[in-house]
């Protein structure tokens, strides 16, 4: 049985059945990890001892853990010079829930330093290739786990989405992303960037994959005090829904700018053709705030970063550059130029006399930002949007201008600023407009309201199966 493009429910139903074995599908995928990961970069560190003390309901199959979730007793790097000796001694909720459930920590997966970047070109450890092209990035900043699951090295892996850090890489490496709604998966464990934003999240190949992980890793959690106390209600009947009748889906004209790839523009109306195919009723809709997200969410996510890695002074804590050296050294030898930055203009929107003017003022408007989407769900079940403006662009090509990879959230930022659940499916492939000759893939993000997840899951899974074929069509086949 070939096992590389199985699904997880697929290779569950294949062990219970004893088909396969647990052994076999973990062999399989250390196997590729060894062959393929010297190429791609996704793993800064791989198990090769799988812990099958656990097997219900997810039978030991392995999961690759994107390397900013504490696992204790291995190393968690948040692939930073700062962290690279660090091992925790306690587990995070989210994997302590998943390996109880019996899912196998495969690895850590590498990420721009500390989920602060777009590409997966900030990470101080290995720059991830896209597995349709390796002379492009991946997205970021969970890069490691997106090329992880495109390349089949993994069949799902865990990442944290804070500004769109698992939609947008989902998008460029063709998988499937899912950012729940903001508190419904702990944040406890997992090192910290902006904790407002901060968000778990997965990858999968399917979004059935991604609603049964999200029906274990939701839970309220007494170590986080922000984390949801609401029950997971997934309704096993959307997974037999061939249609969309009755399902209203919005399209915000903010979304639909100039800017956007020209091929990227030609998947994204396809795919909202097809939503309309499959009796969706698609209505625009207006969220006229969305202009100030980009604005807002880097004025609240530094600010929160700067004090989120304060801690980080190499005394207490972290990277020491040496014997009798001084906080100044540590942090400038532990922390990338990206890290630095964001901890610069945090700690600037939050001084005396600038904090007014920033912090507080954008608090404010994104408490606009979430009403817009609060009425536009009144007339709407779900919103669907680009997921990025552009396929993945060659390495090297934006590390030099910080703004030109800020606007590459353009379409996800908002949504992290409301809290909102979304979720990235593979709508299709474009050429990228700086003269590749490989078609990339494309994205379609999908919106949902306050822990409407089973919304996005519903409106995911139809047009997943009806775009199948097309899409599956041009999978990649180099690393099959």
């Amino acid at each position: 049985m070939e096992i590389s493009g199985l699904s997880l429910k697929e290779l569950a139903s294949a062990i219970q059945s004893g088909t396969l074995s647990k052994d076999e599908v973990y062999r399989h995928f250390f196997n590729r990890i060894q062959q393929y990961n010297g190429t791609l970069e996704a793993f800064n560190s791989v198990n090769e001892t799988p812990d099958f003390s656990h097997e219900w309901p997810f039978c030991g199959l392995p999961i690759g853990v994107k390397d900013v979730f504490c696992e204790k007793g291995i190393s968690t790097t948040a692939s930073s010079h700062m962290l690279e000796n660090f091992v925790p001694p306690y587990e995070s909720t989210v994997t302590e829930r998943l390996k109880q459930a019996g899912m196998v920590s495969i690895g850590k997966l590498n990420l721009d330093e500390y989920a602060m970047g777009w590409s997966g070109e900030n990470s101080a450890l290995r720059i991830t290739k896209n597995p349709w092209d390796i002379s492009r990035i991946p997205g970021g900043s969970s890069s490691g786990s997106a090329a992880a699951v495109a390349a089949w090295l993994v069949p799902a892996a865990l990442g944290t989405d804070t500004g769109g850090s698992i939609r947008q890489p989902a998008s460029m490496c063709g998988v499937v992303g899912f950012k729940p709604t903001y508190g419904r998966n702990s944040r406890f464990g997992v090192i910290a960037m902006a904790s407002s934003l901060d968000t778990p999240g997965t990858f999968t190949r399917t979004v059935e994959d991604a609603a049964w992980l999200y029906e274990t890793m939701a839970w309220k959690d007494a170590h986080d005090a922000t984390s949801l106390d609401h029950p997971v209600t997934i309704d096993p009947s959307i997974w037999n829904r061939t249609d969309l009748t009755w399902v209203r889906i919005g399209i915000p004209k903010e979304y639909f700018i100039d800017g956007i790839e020209a091929g990227v523009r030609k998947e994204i109306d396809a795919s909202i053709d097809a939503l309309r195919s499959l009796g969706a009723e698609i209505i625009e809709v207006s969220l006229p705030h969305t202009e100030y997200g980009l604005a807002v969410y880097y004025i609240v996510m530094p600010a929160e970063v700067s004090t989120n890695l304060a801690r980080y002074d190499g005394i207490r804590f972290g990277h020491i550059e040496g014997v009798g050296s001084d906080i100044t050294k540590n942090r400038t030898g532990g922390f990338g130029k990206e890290a630095q930055r964001r901890i610069m203009l945090g700690s600037f929107v939050l001084s005396s006399g600038f904090y007014d003017a920033y912090y507080k003022k954008a608090t404010g408007v994104r408490e606009l930002i979430r009403d817009d989407f609060k009425k536009a769900f009144e007339s709407v079940d779900v919103i669907v949007t680009p997921t990025a403006p552009s396929v993945a662009w060659k390495i090297g090509e934006k590390t030099d201008d910080p703004l030109k990879m800020y606007l590459s959230d353009i379409f996800t930022v908002n949504g992290s600023l409301a809290w909102l659940p979304g979720l990235t499916v593979p709508v299709g492939y474009a050429l990228p407009e700086d003269g590749g000759e490989n078609e990339l893939p494309v994205g379609l993000q999908i919106l949902g309201p306050t822990l409407g997840e089973e919304k996005c899951f519903l409106v995911g899974h139809v047009l997943e199966q009806a775009m199948k074929s097309k899409v599956q069509a041009k999978q990649q086949k180099s690393f099959l």
